[in-house]
């Protein structure tokens, strides 16, 4: 198989193509390069990578190559561990597919309500992207029919075994034909996911991106504290290399907790991101860390799965994982897309042996910082440059992330430069402005429209 790194060489349509180049697409990953020709030529695949690789790429331009616009069956379907990840894939295939006209896209997800799930589907669609519990909740309630799919995708399938849901997955297997193709993607690759690949591929091509991480693109530095100094030492690494925005791992829930109270007692501002969450503020959460309106996001794994954010600075581990590979996945979300990122650890005596798996599975020495070198400063304080903003309007209402824009450049006076991320949901609407900024757009919204409607706005968090 051709391992050329351009995508004209593979057999794409050509819309597929331009809108690649469009989307400014040029060259190809290396999971891109050696997955995409096997996908095409409709191989059942298993694919070890991790998130941020180019994977959804790899498997939506396959799946779309193959997608007849004209018959409205689902042809493909995505699954994926949680709803975060889920949304992040569809809106990623709607990129991709937005070259070909008449594609529909169906999320099913849990979170959300059912009804207009059921209703979607009524009118047809030909590729879905879910959750495994709603997936089965829909296939259970005949509101789902896979007869027609071609190709079935496990995206993340490590943490969906993970977090239980091996169950669900063989049902869903079950109400598909045998003859569609299978492409299964996992970061790690553990006895569990072993089993499954026998169980559900047929002859699978099986590919491995490795996943290291370079000196001059992440910098892993070790510092050895003790138990009773470990909070302390946290607010040490923040005082001393004062990162924009930083992602801490934390093994347990109740760490998550304790380690974002104390950052915020500290003047560092923090949200705690777990499993215990309702949907509904995970969400909120995730949007607020994503569009820079929270400085420090401290995290579980599973918590922070699919978690895929541009420009973060620095991953700091609270503790060493047990598994070197989870340790991999984890530093993995700084320094992409052409910047440097840095990766900070703390470990224990009783951690030494995590620190040794780490370096033997890297093949390199670790890097051992000092505590006591650490600049301290007395008056710090970390604040993200942007607050959230929500509008009560949304989807329903007709509204588009240029009226938003339109809005605040036109009539409240603010400049491109001090609007960031803008995300518009079915009933609200959110955009990220410059902290200085939130006087001017609160004072305009008291009675300022958008698309020509009075819209209440209100500050989150």
């Amino acid at each position: 198989m051709s391992n050329t790194l351009t995508f004209s060489n593979l057999p794409l349509s050509p819309q597929l193509l331009d809108n690649l180049t469009s989307l400014g697409y040029l060259n190809m990953t290396a999971i891109q390069a050696q997955g995409l020709p096997h996908v095409l030529a409709g191989k059942d695949l298993i694919a070890k990578a991790k998130t941020g690789s180019g994977k959804t790429a790899t498997f939506g331009l396959g799946l779309l190559q193959q997608i007849n616009p004209r018959f409205f069956g689902i042809q493909a379907m995505i699954l994926c561990p949680t709803r975060e990840l889920a949304d992040q894939v569809g809106k990623e295939l709607r990129r991709l597919a937005r070259a070909i006209p008449n594609i529909k896209v169906v999320m099913l997800t849990g979170g959300k309500p059912f009804h207009p799930q059921k209703s979607s589907l009524e009118y047809g669609a030909h590729i879905v992207v879910g959750t495994p519990g709603r997936i089965q909740d829909h296939l259970s309630k005949q509101t789902l029919e896979l007869k027609d799919l071609q190709t079935l995708v496990l995206d993340e399938a490590d943490r969906m075994l993970d977090m239980g849901f091996s169950q669900e997955i063989n049902h869903i297997i079950s109400q598909t034909p045998k003859t569609r193709q299978t492409l299964l993607f996992s970061a790690t690759y553990p006895d569990s996911i072993n089993q499954m690949s026998h169980a559900i591929l047929k002859d699978p091509i099986t590919i491995h991106v490795e996943a290291e991480h370079h000196n001059e693109v992440i910098e892993q530095i070790f510092y050895q504290t003790n138990q009773k100094e470990r909070q302390k030492d946290l607010l040490n690494l923040f005082q001393h290399y004062q990162p924009e925005n930083s992602l801490v791992f934390c093994h347990t829930k109740i760490q998550c907790n304790e380690i974002a109270q104390s950052l915020r007692q500290n003047n560092i501002q923090a949200l705690a991101l777990h499993g215990d969450l309702e949907q509904r503020e995970r969400d909120q959460i995730l949007l607020r860390f994503t569009n820079h309106s929270c400085a420090v996001l401290v995290a579980t794994d599973v918590a922070a799965r699919g978690l895929d954010i541009k420009s973060l600075q620095a991953v700091i581990n609270y503790e060493l994982p047990h598994d070197p590979e989870i340790y991999i996945h984890r530093i993995g979300r700084t320094g992409r897309a052409g910047e440097k990122g840095i990766a900070l650890s703390l470990f224990t005596s009783s951690e030494k042996l995590r620190l040794e798996s780490i370096t033997t599975f890297q093949n390199k020495e670790a890097k051992i910082g000092q505590l006591k070198n650490l600049n301290q400063q007395k008056e710090f304080s970390l604040h993200a440059p942007m607050v959230t903003i929500q509008f009560d309007a949304g989807r329903k209402a007709k509204i588009r992330a240029g009226d938003i824009l339109g809005a605040l450049t036109g009539d409240a006076g603010l400049s491109n430069s001090q609007i960031g991320k803008i995300d518009i949901f079915d009933i609200v609407s959110h955009v990220a402005v410059e902290k200085q900024a939130l006087p001017t757009v609160l004072n305009y919204f008291a009675n300022g429209k958008i698309k020509g409607r009075f819209v209440k706005a209100r500050k989150m968090g």
